[in-house]
């Protein structure tokens, strides 16, 4: 009866939760995530060399020298927001390695910045299907008409949605040219 008894403990100690010093540890947090808990909050950022968002965390990070700079989380994305962009009107948002290649001070969505896809994997993917892997995928703001907060949910075309402020921030600290990486 005592063994029925101490068996029957240890199966259930060795089911329980990890402490919660463990549990909380930088181990157990996503890659991204802990690069985002390194920020030191009162550096003043000027410009930034990479990004990297992450789709399922919803969470942007800017590098400057390879060190995390800046961080953002919340981000929107197409009404399918998992799997990668293969093709136009799919309203993904597409995953891999781009550039940002260019600026739209005159968007419909506050402000914009262009990302570099289709690449060229991205569009001979979609020729062998017979399809074309659509474009004009930017990071941009909120609509225009929206007169204030933002739109809910994940409701782009696979554009990757902000709110204005955090637009205008990238606006200012991200040239043209800066590599995003933008993961599943």
């Amino acid at each position: 009866m005592k063994r029925a008894v101490l068996l029957s403990l240890v199966l259930v100690a060795a089911c329980a939760a990890p402490p919660a010093d463990k549990a909380q540890g930088p181990s157990s947090q996503p890659p991204l995530s802990r690069d985002a808990a390194r920020i030191i909050p009162e550096r003043r950022v000027a410009g930034v060399d990479y990004l990297i968002v992450d789709k399922s965390e919803r969470l942007m990070v800017a590098y400057a020298q390879g060190q995390p700079v800046k961080a953002w989380r919340g981000q929107q994305f197409g009404d399918q927001p998992q799997g990668h962009k293969r093709f136009e009107g799919d309203e993904r948002t597409p995953e891999g390695r781009y550039v940002i290649e260019g600026r739209n001070p005159g968007s419909a969505y506050h402000l914009s910045l262009k990302v570099s896809y289709p690449n060229a994997a991205d569009r001979a993917f979609a020729a062998a299907q017979g399809r074309s892997p659509g474009g004009d995928i930017f990071l941009h703001g909120q609509p225009n008409s929206l007169p204030f907060g933002r739109v809910p949910g994940d409701w782009t075309d696979g554009c990757i949605a902000l709110s204005n402020a955090e637009i205008e921030e990238l606006w200012r600290i991200v040239p043209d040219g800066t590599q995003i990486e933008i993961r599943p």
